[in-house]
């Protein structure tokens, strides 16, 4: 340990390391998951309405199995097709049977992973602390991706991430009492909950989906209640932004859905990382906390 005192480049640069090969792993969760997700919701119609004879889904699929193939020629990726970044940039973003392209994404999941957890322990420096605000980070990465592509939020993503957040309260490794941390989850889930129902009681419509008030109850697990508004406000801020760049883009109306859980997510972050000192200033001098 005490070589990370002596060395503090070393913290930053394993963690950027430890991201970049954990960021791999995303990319499978990013892709697999919500497959899994669709898998279970087929067998369970199956099973339950056998009358509209349903086809339930064949073979295994799991995050492991089967091996992972190329898209479009089916040929099973080698040993060395699978190195973080280098492989993408060995292979000229092609496979190696076919020559199909193969999608930025896989490597920018990594580089971003990497980036993100070297950011963290700059920040925070060497602790468990900040390990713990590593992973956090991470599946909040995966929660993005997967929310950008799929309008999904998986409860086994956002669920462990809110009980997490609460452990790491109850044993005392950061700032966040457990108190507040239990209330920020309990008020994230209610204050969304709240305006969906209040938006759907007035234009019969769904606003959002539970997923994301499950997400902001974890960021309130992990943040603190103090820091809901924070997250809430900048979030919203950047969604609109973004959200009606995107619509109009794609030449999409106003009434079409956009996920809201990766504006969620980076609002949380950047937070996490800078929001502590303008937060204890803003409740010491406007509250008196």
């Amino acid at each position: 340990m005490e070589a990370f005192h002596y060395y503090p480049w070393l913290f930053p640069t394993m963690a950027a390391m430890f991201g970049v090969i954990v960021g791999s792993f995303l990319n499978v969760v990013i892709y697999r998951l919500p497959i899994i997700m669709e898998r279970e919701w087929r067998q369970e119609c199956a099973d339950s309405f056998p009358e509209y004879h349903i086809e339930p889904p064949q073979g295994k699929f799991s995050l492991s199995l089967p091996r992972s193939t190329c898209p479009k020629c089916q040929t099973p990726l080698r040993l060395i097709d699978n190195i973080p970044i280098i492989s993408w940039l060995m292979l000229k973003g092609q496979c190696h049977h076919c020559h199909a392209p193969i999608s930025a994404r896989y490597p920018l999941i990594e580089l971003l992973a990497g980036v993100i957890a070297c950011a963290v322990a700059v920040q925070f420096g060497f602790g468990v602390y900040a390990i713990t605000l590593i992973g956090f980070s991470l599946t909040l990465l995966a929660l993005t991706a997967i929310d950008f592509e799929t309008l999904l939020l998986p409860d086994q993503l956002t669920l462990p991430l809110l009980w997490a957040g609460i452990l790491v309260a109850l044993t005392e490794l950061g700032p966040i009492s457990l108190y507040d941390s239990v209330i920020g989850a309990i008020s994230g889930y209610l204050s969304l909950w709240l305006v969906y129902w209040v938006f759907k009681l007035l234009t019969g419509k769904e606003g959002m989906g539970f997923g994301d008030f499950k997400l902001l109850a974890a960021l309130g697990a992990w943040l603190g209640w103090q820091a809901l508004p924070f997250v809430v406000l900048l979030s919203s801020v950047v969604g609109l932004i973004f959200g009606l760049i995107q619509l109009r883009l794609q030449k999409q109306g106003i009434d079409k859905a956009f996920p809201f859980g990766p504006y969620l997510a980076i609002a949380g972050w950047c937070i996490m990382m800078w929001g502590q000192p303008f937060m204890a200033w803003y409740f010491r001098y406007y509250l008196g906390y």
